[in-house]
């Protein structure tokens, strides 16, 4: 325990970092890196590997790892002091920045690969000269699903910008449009529906 800390700042800690590592898998990183990401992010100053090990209470080589995997993310940066050959490590502290990476590594890292293998998928039906009704099914399905990914893609890259220039007015005019369409449909089916009912 860090003697200058109240223990309710310890309890606080410790929760945030519980929790970030729960979180991980929405993520797509694994717990302990999650929890580095989370300790370095609660912390005003730098630290380095010996006090994260100490924190958290990891190895080594488990985390220079996460470590290294949080630098590639571009999640955390590495700082060092002059007379001092101790790498020491900082988390990225703006919101924004976090959520628009996590965002940009996760379609690079997961949906990008997906949709890539398949259409590698779909080239085994166009190799073939001709398809039995039940492959040609399989491959419109395929299909689909391809161009789901590619619109999800399309519309990540397009809100991208927007997390970027931290532009809440826009994202939220956004969501209230949503909303307001949501709300729209759902009234009309209800309607629908009660005027079914009716006849």
């Amino acid at each position: 325990m860090n003697e200058s800390r109240s223990q309710t700042h310890e309890e606080a800690l410790e929760q945030f970092i519980l929790l970030w590592g729960e979180m991980a898998s929405a993520w797509g990183i694994n717990k302990t890196m999650a929890q580095i990401h989370a300790l370095l992010y609660a912390e005003s100053d730098p630290l380095d590997t010996d006090a994260i090990m100490d924190q958290l209470d990891i190895s080594r080589g488990n985390a220079n790892m996460n470590l290294r995997n949080l630098l590639q993310w571009q999640l955390i940066h590495k700082v060092h002091f002059k007379g001092n050959r101790k790498d020491f490590y900082t988390a990225e502290k703006d919101v924004w920045t976090i959520v628009s990476t996590i965002i940009r590594e996760r379609q690079q890292r997961e949906v990008a690969p997906i949709r890539q293998n398949l259409n590698k998928t779909l080239d085994l039906f166009e190799e073939k000269e001709s398809l039995s009704e039940e492959e040609q099914d399989f491959q419109e399905r395929i299909e689909k699903f391809t161009e789901f990914l590619e619109m999800f893609e399309r519309f990540t890259e397009a809100l991208l910008p927007y997390i970027n220039k931290k532009n809440l007015k826009f994202l939220k005019h956004l969501v209230k449009l949503a909303e307001m369409k949501h709300t729209i449909t759902g009234s009309k089916s209800d309607s629908s529906s009660t005027s079914q009912h009716h006849e």
